[in-house]
Order: structure tokens, then C-alpha cells, then sequence
């Protein structure tokens, strides 16, 4: 009987279903930053199904927003694609640190799994894998897809609210993405212990000074980029086990 009780446990805390309900939580985020990045797209001059495609086909809260503003400043095609490659690449390292748990899947699954994967639904997934040292796709395809699914539809409804709102930035609205990060942020901090949490405070260290250092010595936007890939390598490195 105890056999039972946990299998079907386990069936239900890895369903499609649960997946839906785990994602929950983060959708509030995913609102208020969708609503926001609408409202910053539209202002940038995109058209409502312009920002629907870019919701749909990139799927990336900040690299969407670096798209916009770029649009803005007037950068050639060739720089918005280099770099929202560069900001997405993160991606492929959240991607990695998952793979193992659906080796026994195929290459399709495996792709649609991937290309659906953002740092919220990582966090929801890692914290996940920590507890039960396991993932399974129907759970993880449930995770994935509500959000997938919610950003769309609030992108598109933000964009709506976009063509009344002239100065978004006066709203603080251009922030929202940022305040988002800051959240996620703080919840993974909560987990990790003590060793670990100093080791994230002092990548967060080496990324501000980086930053800073190379702010001044080359355009701001790139400064960032390799700020970012400096500390995530130097992170990876000295990470203790």
C-alpha cells in the first residue's frame, strides 16, 4: 500500500497538470514584465502584431527589450542579431544543466523541451531537480508552455495599452524586466548554502566592477556583454562543488 501511495505520488507531483500548477507563481512575473515590454515596444514604434511575432518567435523578456531599444537607437540588422544572440546565449547553458534528466528522450522532445526553457521556468525546474533529483517532460512541457502561452498573450495585451501610453519610462515601466531578475535572484540565493551564496555574491561583485571598469573604456551596451560572459566564466570556474 505505501508502494502504491508513493508511485502515485509521484505520478501526480510530475504531471502535465502540475506542471501547469507549478508554473503558476512565476506567471505573476511574467505579466507584469509582458504588460511592460508591450507597452516599451509599442513606444518604440513596433506595430502590435510586430511585437506578437517577437513574442512568439524570440521568447526572450530581455533580449526582446534590447531589441526594441536598439530599433530606437537606430542599429543596423546585423548588430540587433549579434546581439541578441549574445544576450540569449545564456540559454544554451540553461539548457545543458537540464539535459541530463531527459537523456532517455528523444531528439525532438528534447529540442521542444530546449527552445521553450527561460530563466524562470530554469528556477522553477532546478529548484524542482534539487528536491526530487529528477525532471520528466510531461511536467517540465506543462512549465513550459503556460508560460510560453502567458507571455504571448500579455505581450500582445500590453501592446494594446501601448498605443495610450506615450512615455512609458515615466511609469518606471523600462524597469520592470530588471526588477524581475532581481526577484529571481533573491529566490535561488535562498536555496543555496552558505558556500555557494558567498561564491554568487562575489560573481555578483566581479560583474558590477567589470562593468564599470570596461564602461569606460568601450560603449556601454557592449561593456555589459562581455562583463556578463567574463563573471559567468570566472563563475563557473572557481564554483564550488
Amino acid at each position: 500500500m505505501a508502494i502504491e501511495k508513493a508511485s502515485m505520488y509521484s505520478v501526480e507531483t510530475n504531471s502535465y497538470i502540475q506542471g501547469v500548477k507549478d508554473c503558476v507563481p512565476t506567471l505573476f512575473g511574467y505579466m507584469s514584465v509582458g504588460l511592460a515590454f508591450g507597452i516599451v515596444g509599442t513606444a518604440s514604434g513596433l506595430s502590435v502584431w510586430q511585437l506578437a511575432l517577437l513574442s512568439i518567435f524570440v521568447y526572450a523578456g530581455a533580449a526582446q527589450f534590447i531589441i526594441c531599444a536598439l530599433i530606437v537607437a537606430q542599429a543596423p540588422i546585423s548588430a540587433i542579431i549579434l546581439t541578441t544572440f549574445i544576450v540569449n546565449l545564456r540559454h544554451l547553458l540553461l539548457c545543458l544543466t537540464l539535459a541530463p534528466h531527459f537523456r532517455k528522450h528523444s531528439l525532438l522532445k528534447n529540442i521542444g523541451i530546449g527552445a521553450l526553457i527561460t530563466d524562470e521556468t530554469f528556477g522553477v525546474a532546478s529548484t524542482k531537480a534539487a528536491k526530487e533529483h529528477s525532471l520528466q517532460d510531461k511536467w517540465m512541457n506543462g512549465l513550459n508552455i503556460t508560460a510560453y502561452l502567458c507571455w504571448t498573450v500579455v505581450t500582445v495585451i500590453g501592446a494594446q495599452f501601448g498605443q495610450w501610453i506615450t512615455n512609458p519610462e515615466a511609469l518606471g515601466l523600462d524597469f520592470a524586466l530588471a526588477a524581475m531578475f532581481v526577484a529571481l535572484l533573491i529566490l535561488q540565493l535562498n536555496t543555496v548554502t552558505q558556500s555557494k551564496f558567498r561564491h554568487y555574491v562575489k560573481i555578483i561583485l566581479c560583474v558590477a566592477i567589470l562593468m564599470i571598469g570596461l564602461s569606460l573604456l568601450i560603449p556601454s551596451h557592449i561593456a555589459v556583454l562581455l562583463a556578463t560572459v567574463i563573471a559567468a566564466t570566472i563563475g563557473v570556474v572557481t564554483e564550488p562543488s
